[in-house]
């Protein structure tokens, strides 16, 4: 959810700065929320230990993992979120595309 969030708070101008469009944003915004449907079957307590897949296509996970590197620190509040966001990115991403960023 606050992967969802935190797209949903930048700017047109950091929209451009990532080299999406909004277009771009609502496609990732789709692919959360039908991940978040899922999710509502998992008891409330258990979210944060549970692992749900979202499936997105191969192209766009490049562009997620840049996001979540420059934006997500900024507007998350969980640091274990940002982490496993961070390290399920780098999983799903080649080597020689990933971004990284300093850990918590």
């Amino acid at each position: 959810m606050e992967f969802a969030i935190a797209l949903l708070s930048i700017s047109p101008r950091e929209l451009e700065a990532l080299g999406w469009s909004f277009d771009d944003r609502k496609r990732f915004l789709d692919h959360f929320l039908a991940s978040g449907r899922v999710a509502q079957g998992v008891k409330p307590e258990d979210l944060s230990k549970t692992s749900i897949e979202i499936g997105v296509p191969k192209g766009d996970i490049v562009k997620l993992q840049k996001f979540a590197v420059r934006e997500l620190p900024k507007a998350a509040s969980n640091a274990g979120v940002i982490d496993r966001v961070l390290t399920a990115l780098d999983e799903a991403t080649p080597e020689k595309e990933r971004q990284k960023a300093p850990r918590s």
